[in-house]
């Protein structure tokens, strides 16, 4: 009928708030210092732990800087040295092929520009004796061909002097691994005082057990 009034509608259902998450231990920001946060569980061991761990840290910081120079400087001196007398006892000579070259199997190639391959050449000694040796050269060479080898003042033939940019290189790689051999050793001993004190932890459960075992299985 029109003009009816309709009936009362029950009021929507208003959804239940979700419960909050429960906190994950594994996100507190403070679990990684827990060693240091007082709690009945702590024991004395533990904050032993933490304070190694500090020192050891401390240690790694104001060691391992000391060493990379420490080392660096006394590789670069090494390789300075060296390359000086390298550049005093050898110098470049000229040298023929006693035989062909190995021809490259993609001649004119990048590769082919690259690559080398030893041939035995003969060349004048600083002593004036003739004398053979091997050498690195271009592939295709022909017998005869004459190049330049180093040679060092026993009259074999060598590589070039270091580089200046082989004495950087060979410089770094060595305070690197300085560097890392200190961290590597501040590691080492932190895992070793930290099995120690695990093992003491151990044992100190195993006497407070062996006391407190008795009293649990007592019968009543």
């Amino acid at each position: 009928m029109a003009g009816e009034i309709p009936p009362a509608q029950p009021p929507p259902a208003v959804p239940e708030p979700e419960p909050d998450p429960e906190p994950d231990p594994g996100r507190d920001p403070y679990l990684p210092f827990w060693r240091w946060r007082r709690n009945p569980l702590r024991r004395r061991s533990d904050r032993l732990r933490a304070w190694i761990a500090l020192g050891l840290v401390l240690a790694v910081l104001v060691a391992a800087p000391v060493a990379m120079f420490a080392v660096g400087d006394g590789a670069y001196r090494h390789y300075r040295d060296t390359a000086e007398h390298e550049r005093r006892t050898r110098d470049q000579r000229p040298a023929v092929l006693v035989h062909d070259a190995p021809r490259h199997p993609e001649p004119g190639s990048d590769e082919s520009k690259k690559v080398r391959y030893p041939v035995t050449v003969r060349f004048t000694g600083p002593d004036g004796t003739p004398r053979t040796g091997k050498t690195e050269v271009e592939p295709g060479l022909s017998a005869d061909t004459t190049v330049l080898v180093w040679v060092d003042a026993d009259g074999a033939v060598t590589g070039p002097p270091l580089a200046a940019e082989e004495i950087r290189s060979r410089t770094m790689g060595w305070a690197v691994l300085a560097f890392l051999g200190v961290v590597l050793a501040g590691l080492a001993a932190h895992a070793a005082t930290g099995l120690v004190l695990h093992r003491r932890n151990l044992a100190g459960w195993d006497e407070a057990w062996a006391a407190t075992a008795p009293r649990w299985s007592r019968s009543p």
